[in-house]
């Protein structure tokens, strides 16, 4: 059998379930025990039931914490830059190969959300301008 970490965290939308993993029972079985929930936006470590985690259990979470904070950080941005390329591959549909009836069903919605991001990204372009220039 390879071997196995000593804790398995399940995503969830906001962190993750902390399992420790058990190998060395004399039933050779992978049994996995939960230990705590963790939360990827504010940190926090919640003991399950009545667990007591160990300085290496808080450890490991943390570690795992902060590792996943950058990883979800590094994923949008990534999507973001993927949507760009959508972006341009839209623009490359609509003017060849949409039809009117595409053009009728998707151009509303498109140009809102767009009217909307443009919105946003030049108020935020603003803001830095006057913070810089203070």
């Amino acid at each position: 059998m390879t071997d196995l970490p000593e804790y398995y965290f399940r995503i969830r939308d906001n962190g993750a379930v902390v399992f420790r993993v058990d190998t060395e029972n004399r039933m050779r079985r992978i049994e996995m025990s939960q230990i705590a929930v963790a939360n990827v936006k504010n940190g926090e470590i919640k003991p399950h039931g009545e667990q007591e985690l160990s300085d290496a259990d808080r450890a490991e979470i943390e570690r795992w914490l902060a590792a996943r904070s950058a990883e979800l950080e590094a994923r949008e941005v990534d999507n973001i830059l993927r949507m760009v390329d959508r972006l341009n591959l839209t623009a490359t549909w609509a003017q060849q190969k949409a039809s009117a009836e595409d053009l009728e069903r998707v151009s509303d919605a498109l140009l809102l959300a767009m009217h909307d991001l443009r919105s946003v990204l030049v108020r935020k372009k603003a803001d830095k301008v006057k913070d810089a220039a203070e």
